[in-house]
């Protein structure tokens, strides 16, 4: 007589009140007042490397080994009745590596949770510490550069404007070449201006294909500079995103075009540009967790990011290029964050790339 294995049983849905811990970048678990395990995040099944199933009605002292640290914090936590953070913990499954934590053990009133532990590596501690930093700097330079645009575009109009009259009145070519000047300058300006204050207006989402954004991308670099080939490499099972399409072709364009700027003033012998999309899984984008991201690597060959230059690149104004206006890398990082997404860049003589990662789910930012 041959045996029947009963299908494994699948991990029961979380009640509602859950639902909304499954979208956060922090590991979360919830133990009962025997301090089982009774309930842990999508977050917290990659940072452990262990599944729900195999979490689940496990004692913590059982699952981590003692681990006296984090003991510690529990009962302080249940001995105040307040959250409890310990800045550094070192805590690793059997047969695991070791994971350096910050963790905070929170009391909770529900029928059946008594605490809620909630475990981020320290690396990521520091990292968003950075980016709320780096955000809120951006923030105000946009807002300073926004208000200064505002200040700046008032008399421009009124310097063009007594400029042409002006010229109505000369009757020496030298003079009129003298009050063209203005006008061009005037003009300038108004259009640097105009670039300054553009990207405040909200995107405007559809469904698109980011290939046919790339696509289109490509061809206007090309058309550009003709010398400079442009490399695709498409994952073509990637999902259609919620995105304004505009404003995205001028995220990558501004990306694309600056990587074939530092190509075309270099002497190197076989420059190239190199646009690639995959899937990102277990990404964190505006201190959201996401399973899944979508990721375009933009690569180039060229010289470099000088070193100065690097940790300031997104900031308005500053550029390593003469004649450069230093607002293509903020506008395409405002374009990008209004999408909920990040840029990031690594740099070293013959290798840049810029990678962006945008949310596959219609989340907005």
């Amino acid at each position: 007589m041959r045996l029947r294995l009963a299908p494994a049983k699948p991990p029961e849905p979380p009640p509602v009140a859950r639902r909304g811990l499954e979208l956060l970048a922090a590991a979360v678990l919830l133990l009962d007042e025997s301090l089982q395990v009774i309930y842990v995040n999508p977050a917290a099944e990659n940072l452990f490397e262990l599944s729900y199933i195999k979490f689940k009605g496990h004692a913590i002292d059982e699952l981590f080994g003692g681990a006296p640290a984090l003991r510690a914090a529990i009962d302080r936590a249940v001995r105040t009745g307040a959250s409890y953070t310990e800045q550094e913990l070192e805590l690793g499954l059997p047969g695991k590596p070791r994971l350096h934590l910050v963790c905070t053990v929170s009391p909770v009133d529900a029928a059946d949770a008594t605490l809620l532990l909630e475990f981020r590596h320290i690396d990521q501690q520091l990292k968003i510490a950075r980016e709320e930093r780096q955000r809120e700097q951006q923030q105000a330079n946009r807002e300073l550069i926004r208000n200064l645009a505002h200040e700046i575009k008032n008399p421009l109009g009124g310097i063009r404007g007594a400029a042409q009259l002006l010229e109505r009145e000369l009757d020496r070519p030298q003079l009129i070449e003298y009050t063209q000047v203005i006008i061009a300058e005037a003009d300038r300006l108004r259009t640097l201006v105009n670039r300054l204050l553009s990207p405040h207006r909200a995107p405007t989402y559809r469904r698109i294909n980011v290939h046919q954004v790339l696509v289109r991308v490509k061809g206007l670099v090309q058309a550009e500079f003709p010398a400079i080939p442009v490399v695709c490499d498409f994952d073509t099972s990637l999902p259609d995103l919620d995105a304004d399409d505009e404003q995205l072709v001028q995220a990558l364009l501004n990306i694309v075009r600056n990587a074939a700027q530092a190509l075309s003033g270099s002497v190197i012998a076989a420059p190239e540009i190199r646009m690639t999309t995959r899937v990102a899984r277990g990404v964190t984008l505006a201190r959201r967790h996401h399973r899944t991201a979508l990721s375009i690597a933009i690569e180039d060959n060229g010289p470099g990011i000088p070193e100065e230059l690097r940790e300031r690149i997104f900031f308005p104004l500053v550029s390593g290029r003469d004649g450069g206006s230093g607002l293509g890398l903020t506008i395409a990082q405002t374009f990008v964050s209004q999408h909920g997404g990040t840029i990031d860049c690594a740099s070293v003589a013959g290798r840049t790339v810029f990678t962006v990662l945008l949310p596959l789910s219609a989340g907005r930012g």
